[in-house]
């Protein structure tokens, strides 16, 4: 496969910025060779609804300008619907454990969380905070915004706050544990059973969620 594919593989899983020298280590060649595919893959791209977007060091996926008042269309859109199951199990995971990594969620869930993170960004509920240790990673956190919507004023107002914090931190030390020679790392969304996240939690962010859009509706 092509190094531009390649890339342009790599930028579609992610769905954020990635850095140059990230993308060279990933792929075992040098920068210059990155460099050379994005040129190759932003020609390929053109005309397409997709493009790649540049700044710095950096480049990610993107779509067209042309296409702008649509995507602003969908993004009202989605803004508006409910909350699906998946998207309410994320927000838990980030409310109790927060800051938390995006490997570490889909580790908790057992599936990618891509597409589920970037609408809860765009509904303003959680954001995303560079890693002071690792600059080619984030960490995602509630926004003063959620918990407002949620109506409690700090994080440990959260029903069984501590309890429900705990056993997520028990599940992450098998995220954090060495792994053996046979043990293979988790890259996709088959790779194992997801850590079962209580139900009752999710069911309180749930209604949470519901009673404060209902006051918002009076």
């Amino acid at each position: 496969m092509n190094i531009d594919a390649q890339i342009e593989a790599i930028l579609f899983f992610k769905a954020e910025p990635m850095k140059t020298m990230r993308l060279a280590e990933l792929l075992s060649v040098d920068e210059e060779t990155i460099r050379q595919g994005i040129s190759t893959l932003l020609q390929k791209l053109e005309g397409r609804g997709i493009t790649l977007l540049l700044k710095d060091d950096e480049v990610s996926l993107g779509t067209v300008a042309e296409m702008g008042s649509i995507i602003e269309k969908i993004i009202k859109d989605e803004m508006h619907r409910d909350l699906g199951n998946a998207a309410i199990e994320t927000l838990t995971i980030i409310l109790y454990k927060g800051p938390i990594q995006k490997s570490e969620i889909d580790f908790i869930r057992g599936v990618n969380s891509n597409f589920i993170l970037r609408n809860l960004l765009i509904r303003g509920l959680v954001e995303k905070i560079p890693n002071p240790t690792d600059q080619r990673s984030f960490f995602y956190r509630p926004t003063f915004e959620l918990l407002a919507h949620l109506g409690i004023n700090r994080i440990e107002d959260l029903p069984e706050f501590e309890e429900f914090r705990i056993k997520v931190e028990e599940s992450m030390e098998q995220f954090s544990a060495p792994k053996t020679k046979e043990e293979v790392p988790f890259t996709s969304d088959t790779d194992h059973e997801p850590i079962p996240v209580e139900s009752d939690q999710d069911e309180e962010t749930a209604k949470f969620l519901d009673s404060s859009e209902k006051e918002d509706d009076i």
